[in-house]
């Protein structure tokens, strides 16, 4: 019973997550850069330290609780995060909500569960391991079929069907961006790991374990804002965007606030359900540890279902749906095998 409430609250964390790029499409005359930063600093800054603010242990502050060792590399690794984050916004520029996230979350998912088994020194050809590496084996080849369906799109579609679905639609190059943002993007799990022992301590502390992981999200988002903002303030001087945040009537800028902060809660969301789920996945080590890529699978799950609502794949053939939704089943296949495993 703990598993599946587990997975239920990874879930919905997921949804809000892939719902996070509808409200940025609300946002009116601003550039790219000035609502990715506004954005940013609800989804990076505000809500994780808002969470943070639920795992301090009674008689002691936030700063009291980072000092408790790994604060500095799980911040390192979030500014390395911060790359993947700031790509990851540039693949849906080019690929749309459905291709970019499947992509960037499915190449994160991979390498975001095997990189902290890795470093652990776990045996990923034996026992516990060996499921591990079938589960993120499955999880590639969804993404995979994913990602030859959006090949057939492009394909079959003209210049202008293109533009119409995504605006600034560029198969080649939004295919190399979203790789690379699922690379960097896996670095979030590094500083999670990283992390575990200000999530001991907060627990030590006499905090629940549904909270505890919620400081440590704080510090690697936190990494990531700053190599986010860097890149959005320089590229609001180069392309002269700086006046956008005031240069629009008040009413409009009440409007992208506020869709700016409806984006961040939601995409923040995914690692508040994800600490929790995981408290409710101790007595599943596989699960646990799997846990990320079944997050990344959700995200690409649900991003794929936005994709379908907001017509990014209209026009495409029935064999490049069907082709799409067994790339989905192959995915979530992934979730059901190692769980049966754990049963």
């Amino acid at each position: 019973m703990n598993t599946l409430i587990g997975l239920i609250i990874i879930a919905i964390g997921s949804f809000g997550q892939s719902s996070s790029y509808v409200p940025i499409k609300k946002v009116k005359q601003w550039s790219w850069e000035s609502f990715w930063l506004v954005q940013g600093i609800f989804a990076w800054l505000v809500f994780p330290l808002l969470g943070a603010l639920l795992a301090i242990p009674a008689g002691s502050n936030l700063f009291q609780l980072l000092s408790s060792g790994g604060a500095l590399p799980s911040m390192a690794y979030g500014v390395l995060w911060g790359v993947g984050g700031l790509t990851f916004g540039l693949s849906m520029r080019y690929l749309g909500v459905a291709l970019g996230q499947s992509i960037a979350l499915g190449t994160c998912a991979g390498f975001g569960t095997l990189f902290p088994a890795i470093f652990s020194g776990k045996d990923l050809f034996h026992g516990e391991g060996l499921m591990l590496l079938i589960g993120v084996c499955i999880t590639l080849a969804g993404i995979a079929v994913i990602g030859y369906a959006g090949s057939l799109r492009s394909k079959n579609m003209t210049e202008e069907e293109k533009k119409a679905a995504v605006k600034d639609f560029a198969l080649t190059k939004g295919l190399l961006v979203a790789l690379l943002a699922g690379v960097m993007s896996a670095c979030f799990a590094l500083g999670l790991d990283a992390g575990t022992p200000i999530k001991e301590a907060a627990i030590a502390g006499g905090v629940e374990g549904l909270y505890a992981g919620l400081p440590v999200i704080f510090l690697v988002t936190l990494g990531g804002f700053l190599t986010n903002a860097a890149y959005c303030i320089q590229q609001n001087i180069k392309n002269k965007t700086g006046k956008e945040y005031f240069s629009v009537g008040s009413q409009t800028l009440t409007n992208n606030v506020l869709f700016c902060a409806l984006a961040g809660v939601l995409w923040y969301s995914q690692f508040f359900g994800l600490e929790m789920g995981k408290s409710f996945l101790l007595d599943s080590p596989v699960l646990l540890a799997f846990s990320w890529s079944i997050l990344m699978s959700l995200n690409v799950t649900f991003s794929n279902f936005w994709g379908i609502i907001l017509k990014e794949w209209k026009g495409a053939s029935s064999a490049t749906i069907g082709v799409l939704v067994l790339g989905l089943v192959v995915l979530i296949s992934s979730i059901i095998v190692v769980a049966m495993a754990q049963s």
